[in-house]
């Protein structure tokens, strides 16, 4: 789907009182779902094991 494709549709799905905000934040999230499942076909996973022990670091509970 070219980025054109992408924005029409992004556009055609938005409610009618969408801010610019809404469209940029839909962008970002359909880029960043994109980019992650690209990187899991590549490989590139994290073991949900990994990513608990991240969290624990993160919120102070190592």
């Amino acid at each position: 789907m070219s980025t054109k494709e992408i924005l029409l549709e992004v556009a055609e799905k938005l409610p009618t009182g969408a801010t610019l905000a809404d469209a940029i934040h839909e962008l970002e999230f359909r880029q960043a779902v994109e980019q992650g499942l690209t990187e899991l076909d590549q490989g590139k996973s994290v073991p949900i094991e990994a990513v608990r022990e991240q969290v624990k670091q993160w919120a102070g509970r190592s």
